[in-house]
């Protein structure tokens, strides 16, 4: 019998703490994405986990932390799911499109994950009101741009700034993303190849 009554030692959760932890942030991710992120309470989590609402406050401090979690979480599997793709590319326009392509694909496979870390990302906020995922986005688009750098000193793409570039493909495949979770029907397969070629066009090199 658990004899403190403060919350789980975080170093060294047990395997029921982890899984009651997960519970409670996979509620949270269906809740945020049937209601929003204002409408998000414990009391919405609880009754979606089928819990209490003193069982959430056993595992977390607030709802910031558990919404936060839900984001970097589903950001950090997306990333996984993508890396081996990319780097299964040899060429830098082929790591480009693995990039997308991936992404699209994880996210599509993924769409309440999706739309909750979709609208935690747009709303939530630091202590001193800045937006609370800036840095995370901004790690993605110098990632993205570092590839296409390489493929520049390589010459096998044209000349542009990078970091320019890459921010508006991310910017692009947002919207397409954006494009999907307004309309569930929307092709999302379809539209990530045109945006694929559309990417093609806008790096590669002009023809000789």
């Amino acid at each position: 019998m658990r004899t403190n009554t403060g919350p789980p030692d975080r170093k060294r959760p047990s395997f029921i703490e982890r899984a009651r932890r997960a519970q409670i942030v996979e509620a949270a991710a269906a809740v945020v994405a049937e209601v929003g992120y204002a409408h998000t309470s414990f009391a919405r989590i609880a009754e979606k986990a089928g819990i209490s609402k003193s069982v959430i406050t056993y595992h977390f401090s607030g709802k910031d932390e558990i919404l936060r979690l839900v984001a970097t979480q589903f950001f950090g599997q997306g990333w996984q799911y993508m890396e081996a793709r990319i780097a299964a590319q040899e060429t830098a326009a082929g790591q480009v499109r693995a990039w997308i392509e991936s992404e699209l694909d994880f996210f599509g496979a993924h769409r309440t994950e999706f739309l909750a870390m979709r609208d935690i990302m747009a709303n939530h906020r630091s202590e001193d009101g800045s937006y609370a995922y800036t840095d995370e986005l901004a790690e993605e688009v110098d990632g993205l741009a570092e590839i296409l750098a390489r493929g520049q000193r390589d010459g096998e793409l044209r000349p542009f700034d990078t970091r320019g570039v890459a921010d508006i493909i991310l910017r692009c495949a947002s919207g397409v993303l954006e494009s999907w979770a307004m309309d569930p029907g929307t092709d999302l397969k379809g539209q990530t190849a045109v945006l694929l070629d559309f990417i093609d066009h806008a790096i590669g090199k002009d023809p000789a």
